[in-house]
């Protein structure tokens, strides 16, 4: 097998960072979309915010550093950018977003909310019976709460906290105490509800808290005038790493890191449109917003004027405040598989056969009932699992202290790095502690990202072991809202892999002759590069041949250059990459033969299938890693085969080619990195995959699904679903 890599030029991929960016442009186009309801809408204005928060918190936070941080040479992207060439790009393109997104708030979303009687009013005109309750509002919750603070000289300027909200103003005095002209902040407190409500329950009238508070900033500052002020937000670096420091203990060095990263570097400031020069150059000199590049003397400068409210994560919300099912998706109701309906237990069914689940189309509950039925069998002996991103109420850790409550041994891995969720994980893993749990944190330098769970059985004489993996997260509140697909077994030859992969989690065991799992970092990307060059040697020597991969995002170079090498041989390659895409499908020469689509809609695609091949002698796969760098280099992941013929069969010929057919709310790839969407012919049929998943009826094969009443409402915890960027 020729394993020879031809160089490719800079031409020949997309920007990492514009391609996310234009993928969170498609998050906002759901939102523009008006065949979507208007909560469904209001929810990807939310999701676009704080995706592109997490953005800045993170990528643009890196370039900063690469670019000003006095550290060279400097790296160049695959494209051929230098970190500051990325920053610029990145500014114009979010500048352009960011009308957008406030051009769809104003114009559109607010509109319609009035017109179906939902009002986002302004202070001047609330009337004398309004007035009344937000100065009742004030005194007896905001004004006890509230911290105004002065900056002068003996009041240097607050700390201002990563993503909040802040009111800002110019002050002046012609009598009384103190210095007649300053500056003074009020932070909107979060534990204050953002849309305060005008009126009865049910009438829909609200007031944003900084207007209400806006208002009263004379009372707050007594014998003061207010000359001016204005509404602010900064967003901080979050990216603050741990992996290369020792530490002796892994829990107490993420608990500083949290605490550290609120004194971290502004890298985003969003103000108010109309703000004064001189409130916003006192902000800009406070956290040093504007650095000059020493080469070429240009001034890079990330201050963002908006029209409209500051944070449209707050959307989420008014989502919640709003009881108006008419300006809601209906209701879906997950499947549950037709055995699963019997009664009989989740071992005894896992043990006649394989079983696949297909999130949220299928039912998670099963998931939940491996570990709760786990927990009470007298049987049991021990149940190990990873957990990378818990609910804040998790029935699968409950389960987990109980089982260990009942003398069983329990094992729980918990990622402590999974970034934004370490607060969370921290909390989880000082209570199983508590219960008796053995509680691992995993490694320094790498992030536990495979998702594996293994219950062992005495069953007569002999221990049974039965083993869950899956593309997805322990997590009742995603699984409801993301596609992933998890695998039930237990095969034996699976079942000593996942020992095998426990074993090493927990002590650094090493040395397993691997038969089932394909592990990162050991061996993934090297046998991924190698099931592509079989495809590619296939089509050389004239055979069927074709490459299929859902995954969320594709940034490797060497996997990227296998499938030009592939195309170039006349490979069929389909891919589903939902965000970051750094491959240019449809080049002259180098990538004819590759399609690639993104599918954003109600549910966030984060299942990753792969198949190598076709028909019977297909090689099916799931995982828990995307074709990333650190996917393959700086995370324990794992990807599995799938086996059983009904099992492939479904994936093959049910999920795969109804993910192709999706000519609605799927994007196609284009040469110059530009997405556009499927021209459906007049009288041709549009096909919108998730739904189409979600309708599917029932057939005979048994691991087909059906429907179980268990409404979806969409009203999942929003603090679960906010980030479709934060999905892995």
């Amino acid at each position: 097998m020729s394993t020879s890599i031809p160089t490719f030029q800079h031409e020949h991929f997309i920007n990492r960072e514009l391609s996310w960016l234009e993928f969170n442009a498609r998050v906002l186009e759901e939102a523009q979309d008006s065949s979507n309801s208007l909560m469904e809408r209001a929810k990807f204005l939310a999701i676009f915010s704080s995706n592109l928060d997490e953005f800045f918190m993170v990528r643009v936070a890196g370039l900063r550093e690469q670019a000003f941080g006095g550290v060279a040479p400097q790296d160049v992207s695959a494209d051929g950018f230098t970190p500051l060439a990325q920053l610029q790009r990145i500014t114009e393109r979010t500048r352009q977003l960011v009308v957008d997104q406030y051009a769809c708030l104003n114009d559109a979303i607010l509109p319609e909310l009035a017109q179906n009687d939902v009002h986002i009013l302004a202070e001047k005109d609330l009337d004398k019976s309004q007035r009344k309750l937000i100065n009742e509002f004030f005194r007896q919750r905001a004004f006890p709460v509230l911290t105004p603070m002065a900056i002068d000289p003996s009041h240097p300027s607050p700390r201002f906290h990563n993503r909040g909200l802040y009111l800002v103003a110019l002050l002046h005095r012609s009598k009384g105490f103190g210095p007649a002209d300053l500056f003074a902040v009020v932070q909107l407190p979060t534990v204050l509800p953002r849309f305060v409500d005008l009126g009865e329950p049910g009438e829909n009238k609200y007031i944003m808290l900084e207007d209400l508070l806006a208002a009263k900033l004379p009372e707050l500052f007594g014998g003061y005038e207010i000359s001016h002020h204005a509404t602010f937000r900064m967003t901080r670096d979050m990216d603050i790493d741990v992996l290369e420091q020792e530490a002796d203990d892994m829990l107490r060095a993420i608990e500083l890191r949290l605490r550290v990263r609120q004194q971290s570097e502004a890298v985003r400031l969003e103000v108010q449109a109309g703000m004064g020069e001189d409130l916003l150059e006192m902000l800009v000199n406070e956290e040093s917003l504007h650095v000059r590049d020493e080469v070429d003397g240009r001034v890079y400068s990330d201050v963002y004027h908006v029209q409209g409210m500051l944070d449209m994560t707050c959307m989420w919300d008014l989502i919640r405040l709003v009881e108006k099912d008419a300006l809601r998706d209906p209701p879906l109701i997950p499947r549950q598989p037709v055995r699963l309906r019997r009664g009989e237990g989740m071992l005894s069914e896992i043990a006649q056969h394989d079983i696949l689940l297909h999130h949220p189309f299928d039912s998670f509950d099963p998931v939940v009932r491996f570990i709760e039925e786990a927990a009470e069998d007298p049987d049991v002996l021990a149940i190990k699992q990873t957990l990378y991103r818990t609910s804040g109420d998790s029935p699968i850790v409950r389960a987990l202290i109980k089982a260990a409550e009942n003398g069983k041994q329990v094992t729980a891995l918990v990622e402590l790095k999974a970034r934004f969720d370490e607060a969370n994980n921290i909390i989880w893993a000082r209570q199983m502690e508590r219960a008796g749990v053995h509680v691992v944190y995993g490694f320094m330098d790498l992030k536990t990202h495979s998702k594996l769970a293994m219950v062992v059985r005495q069953e007569g004489k002999k221990v049974r072991r039965y083993v869950h993996l899956s593309t997805g997260n322990y997590n009742p509140t995603t699984a409801r809202l993301y596609t992933d697909l998890g695998l039930f077994t237990s095969d034996k030859e699976f079942a000593e892999d996942a020992s095998a992969l426990f074993n090493f989690l927990t002590g650094y065991s090493q040395g397993h002759e691997w038969q089932k799992l394909i592990l990162a970092p050991v061996d993934l990307h090297r046998l991924t590069i190698e099931l592509i060059q079989e495809q590619t040697e296939r089509a050389r020597a004239g055979k069927k041949c074709s490459i299929f991969a859902k995954l969320n995002s594709l940034v490797d170079r060497e996997t990227i250059e296998s499938l030009y090498i592939a195309s170039q041989a006349g490979v069929p390659i389909e891919l589903v990459i939902r965000g970051i895409c750094c491959l240019r499908p449809g080049l002259p020469g180098i990538s004819e033969t590759i399609q690639v689509r993104s599918i954003v809609d109600r549910f966030l695609e984060h299942s990753r299938i792969l198949v190598f091949g076709e028909g019977s002698k297909a090689k099916v796969f799931l995982s828990s890693a995307d074709w990333m760098p650190r996917n393959f280099d700086r995370r324990v992941e794992v990807m599995f085969p799938v086996e059983a013929p009904e099992l492939r069969k479904r994936i093959i010929e049910e999920i795969i080619p109804t993910y192709l057919r999706d000519n609605t709310r799927s994007r196609i790839l284009m040469a110059d990195g530009s997405y556009v969407r499927p021209v459906v012919s007049p009288g041709n049929t549009e096909y919108r995959a998730q739904y189409e998943l979600l309708g599917l009826p029932p057939v005979a094969a048994e691991n087909r699904a059906v429907a179980v009443e268990e409404p979806m409402n969409g009203q999942a915890k929003e603090s679960e679903t906010k980030d479709m960027a934060k999905a892995e």
